[in-house]
């Protein structure tokens, strides 16, 4: 009987049984289930060249750290918005689901620009990252005739999302 090993350990390693190393300039050198790895095919605005982010979980907090697979030296603080701002909805556009090949499985996640002083922290709820998890596939979405900003405080948020805070 002839086995393929490498065709079982990469079929291993598409259900994340098998971790990748993944080398970051903020935690160093750590293992990343494959499951935990989406591929954004037109990069995000402004990183168009970079394709896969790791999502880096960080336990008991709303925070986690999305990381470039290609520089180290590139991650982001993501959150899920609904836990600052539980009134947050939009429509996700037919052509945007299509593209991810979303049918009913989504999640979202904003990135935060996190400051100095941690109260002026903000998250950007006009262009929210939609992740497929089942075939993790991403990309971020920049909203139309919204009333979302790209910066809104984080930590406070005295006026509703349908008036203007951010800038």
């Amino acid at each position: 009987m002839h086995v393929n090993v490498y065709g079982f350990l990469s079929f291993i390693m598409k259900l994340g049984v098998i971790p990748l190393n993944l080398n970051t300039a903020v935690f160093g050198e750590i293992e990343m289930p494959e499951e935990q790895i989406y591929h954004f095919p037109k990069g995000i605005p402004g990183f168009e060249n970079e394709h896969q982010f790791a999502l880096l979980f960080e336990e008991n907090s709303p925070f986690m750290y999305m990381q470039s697979l290609q520089n180290k030296d590139l991650s982001f603080v993501v959150t899920d918005p609904f836990s600052f701002y539980p009134d947050y909805e939009f429509d996700l556009p037919d052509n945007e689901a299509e593209e991810l090949h979303i049918d009913d499985d989504l999640f979202i996640k904003c990135i935060l620009t996190v400051r100095d002083s941690v109260k002026d922290s903000t998250v950007n709820l006009l262009a929210p990252l939609v992740f497929n998890p089942k075939n993790r596939l991403a990309k971020q979405i920049v909203l139309r005739q919204v009333p979302y900003q790209t910066k809104h405080l984080l930590w406070q948020h005295p006026q509703g999302l349908n008036e203007k805070e951010g800038v």
